[in-house]
């Protein structure tokens, strides 16, 4: 049961013919705002490639690195971050990580086989963005957005995205010649997300930028346990409350984000599969051996994470300072991997680009006669080389008497981390420069 207290989604049947109004064509983006003769906030122009000021997103962080990147927002998607790139202190000019990120589904089964959602494609995702109070948003900005279809038209113009910097803790640490010489500096990170409201859900989406280059996809689930589905008994569901009479129906969230990546600038990036092997010791040997190796992907993939395997995205036109070709490592999150659905049972996907693959279920787009409509069918063997990344992150959520009320954010997500996109660490402090690889002796 998906509608809330509030009844922001004015029940399923008004979502079902929300969705099927917007299948007939393509997915709509914020486009241009209408000058109105009142006073309140309007929403910007639509981001194109080089986007306008108020859908740009440009911040320098204290410890000198800098990311820019535009955005838009689409009314299944919501959130989508474009042109994303990093300028670290010593580089010349910015270095493009990404063309676009954005969430590609969020799919919810219910264990008692009753019910699944398809929330962004089926359950209201775009229209439920919600207006932020500033102290959601400590110390940075809360941008408004024209949310297209909007549920409201009268009143379309969200306050819903916010902007922030936020410490993590060191950056790194490491004790010089004596004990009174420490190196250490404190990491910062820019912030980008939203709330979404789905039914009794709240999702905060999160994209949180380094100073050191990596970026952190993060979906929040908060909220309500939905009180209409406390009819669930021992094995599919939890009982809250008094007692042993509301078992909260227990079920999955499948998060999936969709990544075409741009290093440098160009989307003829290539994959990588990296694997390592732990042997016994070799004859006189003191440990045991671990061998790495590399398998260039050069096909679709449907991609499962294991032990010590990693994949990484390689820029074919730009080398750091080292003459090392760019990458960025997929650093995968905590998973509880569904296997109901073809399309959950896998932990990533790298597909050959094509505009109308846009979700990883239920996708609204036309891709043609038997194409399919969900990540999976599209892995058919074609040549990879326009490769976009979908990421696979599941979360099997088992109510407790701590999820109410309100319920706790639980997190699920991953990471990409830069692999040779600079030369050094790209916070090196000055003094230590010099310390690239192996000393070179004098003559």
């Amino acid at each position: 049961m998906r509608v809330n207290r509030i009844s922001r989604a004015h029940g399923r049947t008004a979502v079902g013919l929300s969705v099927a109004a917007l299948a007939v064509g393509a997915t709509m983006t914020a486009g241009p705002a209408v000058a109105q003769p009142t006073a309140a906030p309007k929403a910007a122009p639509a981001a194109a490639a080089d986007c306008s000021a108020a859908y740009k997103i440009e911040q320098k962080l204290d410890t000198g690195t800098t990311w820019t990147m535009c955005w838009h927002y689409e009314s299944e998607a919501g959130l989508v971050l474009e042109n994303v790139s990093y300028q670290p202190k010593g580089e010349d000019r910015p270095i493009r990580v990404l063309t676009s990120a954005k969430l590609a589904q969020i799919h919810v089964p219910y264990d008692d086989g009753s019910v699944e959602y398809d929330d962004l494609t089926g359950a209201g995702f775009g229209q439920g963005l919600m207006n932020m109070a500033p102290g959601e948003c400590p110390g940075g900005t809360i941008k408004t957005v024209k949310v297209p279809d909007s549920w409201d038209p009268e009143h379309p113009n969200v306050k819903g995205l916010c902007t922030t910097t936020r410490s993590r803790g060191h950056a790194y640490r490491m004790q010089g010649d004596s004990p009174s010489k420490v190196w250490q500096q404190q990491g910062k990170d820019l912030l980008v997300y939203t709330v979404n409201q789905v039914g009794w859900y709240e999702y905060i989406t999160e994209w949180r930028f380094q100073d050191d280059g990596t970026v952190n996809m993060n979906v929040g689930a908060t909220g309500s346990l939905s009180p209409g589905d406390y009819d669930a008994g021992d094995g599919h569901g939890w009982p809250i409350g008094k007692g042993a009479r509301s078992y909260a129906t227990s079920h999955s969230h499948n998060v999936f984000w969709r990544l075409n990546f741009g290093l440098d600038g160009s989307s003829k990036n290539k994959v990588e599969q990296y694997d390592s092997v732990v042997s016994p010791p070799a004859a006189g040997g003191e440990a045991p051996r671990n061998k790495t190796t590399r398998k260039s992907i050069t096909k679709e993939l449907a991609g499962n994470a294991k032990n010590m395997r990693w994949w990484r995205v390689v820029s074919t036109v730009g080398k750091n300072k080292d003459e090392h070709a760019r990458s960025y490592e997929i650093v995968p999150g905590a998973s509880s991997k569904y296997p109901g659905r073809s399309y959950t049972k896998h932990d990533i996907y790298f597909t050959q680009y094509k505009k109308c693959e846009q979700f990883a279920s239920n996708n609204l787009r036309n891709c043609g006669t038997g194409v399919g409509k969900s990540v999976d069918k599209w892995v058919n063997g074609q040549a990879l080389t326009h490769p976009v990344a979908w990421v696979n992150v599941g979360f099997h959520h088992i109510a407790r008497d701590e999820d109410q009320q309100p319920m706790p954010v639980h997190w699920q997500g991953f990471s990409i981390a830069p692999r040779d996109v600079t030369a050094m660490n790209p916070l090196t402090p000055p003094a230590l420069a010099d310390q690239n690889g192996q000393a070179q002796g004098g003559s």
